[in-house]
Parts: C-alpha cells; sequence; structure tokens
C-alpha cells in the first residue's frame, strides 16, 4: 500500500500580544516623556498600528498595551486607539520595568493561561527587556521608539540615507539586548509575527 503523504503541520497560534503605547502604537519617535506639555501633538497613531490591531482582533488573540507614563497622560495618548485594546491596569507598579512583573500583570489581566505564544512588541529598550525577563517572545521597533527619538516631520526631514543610518543604529542595539525580532514599525508586523509562528512550530523557544 503507498503511504499516505503526511500533512503539513499548521502554525501554532498566538496566545498574546502586548504592546509598549508610546513610540509603538502612538507617539511616532516616544516624543511624550521629553515633552508632555504637547501631549495633544504625539497622540496620533503609528503607521500600521491600527491596521496591525484589526488583524489580531479579526484572529480573536487577546491585546493589550503598556506603559510608564502617569495614567491620565497613558490614557489621553491612547484616545486614538480601539477601545477593545485594553490598557494595563498596572501603572506605578513597585516592580517598574525592566522587571518582569508589569508583562506578566498584563498577560493575567488579559486572563492569559500560558506564556507560550505571548509576544511583546515596543520601541522602548526597558520595556522590551521586561517582556525577555518575563519570557516572552519580543519584537523591537527601529524607527518609531525612544531609539531614534525624532517626531514623524522629523522623520520626513532626513534623507533617504540619514534614515538608514539611524535605523540600522536602534536595529543594532536592539538585537545587542537580545530581541527575537526587530522591525521598522508596525506596517511589517504581521509579517513579523508570522515568522515567530513559524519559529515557534520549528520547535524554538523565546
Amino acid at each position: 500500500m503507498p503511504h499516505a503523504e503526511a500533512l503539513p503541520l499548521a502554525a501554532p497560534r498566538l496566545t498574546a500580544v502586548l504592546f509598549g503605547l508610546s513610540g509603538c502604537l502612538v507617539d511616532f519617535g516616544a516624543r511624550t516623556r521629553q515633552h508632555a506639555d504637547h501631549q495633544g501633538e504625539h497622540a496620533e497613531v503609528t503607521p500600521g498600528a491600527l491596521d496591525s490591531l484589526h488583524s489580531l482582533q479579526r484572529q480573536q488573540i487577546p491585546c493589550a498595551w503598556l506603559d510608564e507614563l502617569p495614567p491620565a497622560l497613558s490614557h489621553s495618548l491612547a484616545l486614538a486607539l480601539p477601545e477593545w485594546i485594553k490598557p494595563s491596569t498596572q501603572f506605578a507598579t513597585n516592580n517598574p520595568w525592566p522587571s518582569p512583573h508589569a508583562c506578566w500583570e498584563a498577560l493575567m489581566a488579559l486572563n492569559v493561561a500560558q506564556l507560550d505564544g505571548c509576544v511583546l512588541v515596543s520601541g522602548e529598550p526597558r520595556l522590551l527587556q521586561s517582556g525577555l525577563n518575563a519570557g516572552l517572545w519580543t519584537i523591537g521597533l527601529a524607527s518609531c521608539g525612544s531609539l531614534c527619538g525624532l517626531a514623524p516631520n522629523e522623520w520626513q526631514a532626513l534623507s533617504a540615507q540619514q534614515r538608514e543610518l539611524k535605523r540600522g543604529k536602534a536595529t543594532v542595539q536592539l538585537f545587542g539586548l537580545g530581541v527575537h525580532s526587530v522591525i521598522d514599525h508596525l506596517g511589517e508586523l504581521d509579517t513579523c509575527l508570522a515568522d515567530i509562528s513559524l519559529r515557534r512550530l520549528k520547535g524554538e523557544k523565546p
């Protein structure tokens, strides 16, 4: 009898995705920390953020955002985001970044039962270190996080060569931290998450 061909294994579904708020979902360049008095200017969503969130919602993958900014400021920045993405309730923690507690608390608030398949996306090195310490998959953002630190108009004013230099330097710093993947901005997130799913299928662990 001929042998039946083995069906290809499906990549495992992600469990949850955590996002940094400033310098990730909103506030391109993470400028609010330096210019909190102009917070309204920084509430604009970053490129690809809404598409990424809607894609995760369609897949029924729970999401939350985290930040270290004061709660009132964080919530004002988050007004441009869909209501269903929940903030981490643990703003003022006794274990600040890069302690893993903030990530664990955010996952517990989402009623996530396992760390396996949980991902953190951020442009803030200290939050990414928190995610690494928590045992999560981590995706660093090179151009829109605090390492480049430029507002959208400042970023666009740079020449292509200047942008590439800044992006490259930030990428090296993020990989030096130990993150699992680095992308430019959230417009590239779907492809990156699919790659992490394939890495998990091959047995790779964070």
